[in-house]
C-alpha cells in the first residue's frame, strides 16, 4: 500500500486510483468521527474553489457549499452516516466560492484503524457538470436543431406560395421574407402561421379563391403576435 505523500498515512486503493485522475474533476476526502476532522484532496479543494492547502474543513463549511434546494438531503445523509457508519453515496449540487455550481456525485466507506476498528468513512468526489467543450457542443447541437426546424418550416411555406401564386422558389422565398420584414416578425414564425393557415383551409379538390390565400397571408402575422 502507497502512502500520502502530505500525510505519511497509508493511502487507501480508492485514493491511489484517483491519484491520477482529471484534474478538478475527481478527488478524495476523509471523515473522523471522534472530532468531526474533514480532510480533501487538492481536486475536492478546488471543487470548492479553494487553492490547495488553504481549505480547513469542518462539518460546517462542508454543508456551507451545497446548493440550498440539496442542503437537507445532504445533512440528513451525514446524520445517517454518523449514526450507522456506514457507506452511502449521493449526487448533488455544491456551490464554489466564485459561486459556479457544480453537480457531484459523492461516494463514501468505512475508513478503518489499524485494530480493523471504524474511526471514520472516506470516500471520493466526482465533479460531473458538463466541461465547457461538452456545453460548447451542447450549445452547437441546438443551434444547429433550431436551424433545421426553421429551415423546414421555411421550405414548406415557400412550396405552398410556389403552388398558390405560380412563383419559383426564389420569388417564394423573396415573398415570404418581404412580409417579414414588413410586419416584423421572425421569418420561422411567419413559415410556419402561414403553413397552418393554408392547411386549416376546409376544401376538398378545388383550391379556393385566390383571394382567401391573399387574406391569410396579408394578416399571418396578426396571428403570430396573438400565439407567441
Amino acid at each position: 500500500m502507497t502512502s500520502d505523500p502530505a500525510t505519511g498515512e497509508p493511502e487507501s486503493p480508492i485514493e491511489h486510483a484517483l491519484a491520477g485522475g482529471e484534474p478538478q474533476r475527481v478527488g478524495w476526502f476523509r471523515f473522523y468521527f471522534a472530532d468531526e476532522r474533514w480532510e480533501w484532496s487538492p481536486q475536492v479543494e478546488r471543487m470548492h474553489g479553494y487553492e490547495p492547502g488553504t481549505a480547513n474543513p469542518t462539518t460546517e463549511l462542508v454543508l456551507s457549499h451545497k446548493h440550498p434546494e440539496d442542503y437537507g438531503q445532504v445533512a440528513a445523509t451525514l446524520l445517517e452516516m454518523r449514526r450507522t457508519s456506514g457507506a452511502f453515496s449521493t449526487r448533488h449540487r455544491i456551490i464554489d466560492t466564485g459561486g459556479d455550481v457544480h453537480q457531484v456525485v459523492v461516494v463514501g466507506d468505512q475508513l478503518f484503524d489499524d485494530t480493523g476498528a471504524v474511526i471514520g468513512t472516506h470516500g471520493f468526489y466526482v465533479d460531473v457538470s458538463p466541461s465547457i467543450a461538452q456545453a460548447r457542443q451542447q450549445a452547437v447541437t441546438e443551434v444547429v436543431a433550431e436551424i433545421a426546424e426553421a429551415r423546414g418550416a421555411i421550405e414548406q411555406a415557400k412550396g405552398m406560395l410556389m403552388l398558390i401564386y405560380r412563383l419559383d422558389e426564389d420569388a417564394a422565398f423573396e415573398l415570404l421574407k418581404w412580409r417579414s420584414q414588413e410586419t416584423n416578425t421572425k421569418l420561422r414564425l411567419l413559415a410556419e402561421q402561414l403553413a397552418r393557415d393554408f392547411l386549416a383551409l376546409d376544401y376538398s379538390e378545388t383550391l379556393p379563391s385566390r383571394v382567401v390565400f391573399d387574406r391569410l397571408l396579408l394578416t399571418a402575422h396578426q396571428r403570430v403576435c396573438s400565439e407567441v
